[in-house]
């Protein structure tokens, strides 16, 4: 997952939003099989950061190891709340942007599985859809 802080339109061009400052990602473990990158990261987002608006060129499969998840999709709407222990799936393509949030005050730490066609970065940014979540 990437993270942003940029959640505006600049004129009439879009700008695409980067993680928060904060939010990293560590690879654990790494193959590669045929077509296919298989990644394990740990992901954490600091309280009160977020992914940033962003999609994935595979499928996302991640448990919340601590705190609380914030999920939203392309129309501004809340597509789940994910506490410790919980599993999530974000599935992959550029009709799939969605931002994580963390709008709690512990670190949300993540343990997500990248599967993704061979040599795709982890994360593609996307512009802010329209949502103000001011």
């Amino acid at each position: 997952m990437g993270a942003a802080i940029s959640l505006s339109l600049v004129g009439s061009a879009a700008r695409a939003t980067p993680p928060d400052p904060g939010v990293f990602g560590t690879v654990i473990w790494q193959q590669t099989v045929g077509g296919t990158d298989y990644t394990l990261r740990e992901v954490h987002l600091p309280p009160h950061t977020d992914t940033g608006w962003h999609f994935h060129d595979g499928n996302l499969y991640a448990t919340v190891k601590s705190g609380t998840l914030s999920h939203f999709d392309a129309t501004c709407e809340s597509d789940g709340v994910y506490p410790t222990r919980s599993f999530v799936f974000e599935p992959g393509g550029p009709g799939n942007v969605h931002i994580g949030r963390n709008l709690g005050d512990t670190e949300v730490v993540l343990e997500v599985l990248y599967v993704l066609p061979k040599g795709s970065p982890f994360s593609e940014d996307a512009p802010n859809p329209g949502c103000d979540f001011e």
